[in-house]
């Protein structure tokens, strides 16, 4: 553990930063197996609904650096293909 006030205060920030960030990307991964769910159930209104959504939780992600901006528009590519083929 860290002797330095600084160095305390940094290693606490940096857990609660690790929690929010790792919360963050979890509603995104759920967000976008809820696409793929109602994809595979052949429902295109409610995808596309929650399409919309997982498109927001996507790009926030990519926004603070937890994806990749490559990765965000990758994902939402195939994701849009997939409702596209319904």
């Amino acid at each position: 553990m860290a002797n330095i006030k600084s160095a305390i205060k940094r290693a606490k920030t940096s857990e609660k930063r690790r929690v929010a960030n790792s919360q963050e990307k979890a509603a995104m991964r759920t967000a976008v197996k809820r696409v793929d769910a109602l994809v595979l159930e052949g429902n295109k209104e409610a995808a596309q609904e929650a399409f919309v959504l997982a498109t927001k939780k996507i790009d926030k992600a990519a926004a603070k650096g937890l994806i990749h901006q490559n990765k965000a528009g990758r994902d939402k590519s195939r994701l849009a293909a997939r409702i596209a083929a319904l």
